[in-house]
């Protein structure tokens, strides 16, 4: 599974205002609303459950939301550079400035589990996580993320 099968151009966003949790998670939860046709408070319902199970803040800057919703197609992704980092309550305590967003299908089983994977990977390597903080041009940010040749790509 490749970054590009989960997100397309229209799905990055370069400077995300928000200034708590809540509230990036309700501006997610509004541009996947209609990137995906399902209802904003569905999607929103579905990530702050996630969220109470325990955070998806996973350290180092960055929140890998995410949750399964019945009547999606396939798996969707939104990837958002925050234009001040938040309190994500995350595992190291650090403020989140990169996320990204992950929604599937309820039946999508094992497919949900490689795109959390293939995402974490990406964002687990501190040179990719570089460049993306270093732009701030949603078409730079795309590129980065589906760059299939960059080291952080296996």
């Amino acid at each position: 599974m490749e970054i590009a099968d989960l997100i397309k151009p229209d799905n990055v966003v370069a400077n995300l205002r928000a200034s708590s949790k809540k509230q990036a998670l309700q501006e997610l939860a509004r541009r996947a609303a209609a990137i995906t046709g399902q209802p904003e408070r569905a999607v929103f319902s579905v990530l702050m459950k996630r969220e109470r199970l325990g955070t998806t803040g996973v350290g180092n800057g960055i929140a890998i939301p995410h949750g399964k919703l019945p009547n999606l197609d396939k798996l969707h992704g939104i990837f958002a550079r925050l234009e001040h980092p938040i309190d994500f309550e995350s595992i190291d305590d650090r403020p989140v400035d990169l996320i990204f967003l992950l929604l599937a299908p309820e039946s999508s089983g094992a497919d949900h589990l490689k795109a959390l994977a293939r995402v974490s990977r990406l964002l687990r390597d501190k040179g990719a996580c570089e460049k993306l903080r270093g732009t701030d041009d949603s078409e730079a940010l795309y590129a980065l993320l589906v760059d299939t040749t960059a080291s952080w790509a296996a």
